[in-house]
């Protein structure tokens, strides 16, 4: 039972580790669902979806208007979900 808690354990540092902020406005759905905590392979299809048809996210709470994102899954992600290649500065968010 130690050695389980222990690999399970390892594998969410390693997950942690590798997360990487993903562009949720271009990247495809397998970056998605790898990048982002709370997503699989059917919500980040979705995401794709989404935008396809409607056009790019404008905010992160946009997201919220795809069937399965919910407020808890975006605050799972605070600092992983970006709506272009180039991050907004901290100090640029407004509250």
């Amino acid at each position: 039972m130690r050695k389980l808690l222990m690999l399970l354990a390892l594998f969410i540092v390693n997950s942690i580790a590798i997360a990487t902020p993903v562009n949720v406005n271009s990247a495809d759905a397998k970056t998605i669902a790898n990048a982002l905590a709370g997503i699989g392979q059917k919500k980040a299809e979705a995401i794709v979806k989404y935008r396809t048809e409607k056009g790019p996210f404008k905010t992160v709470e946009d997201l919220t208007q795809v069937s399965g994102i919910t407020k808890k899954i975006l605050a799972k992600n605070p600092n992983d979900i970006l709506l272009s290649d180039t991050p907004t500065p901290a100090s640029e968010i407004k509250e």
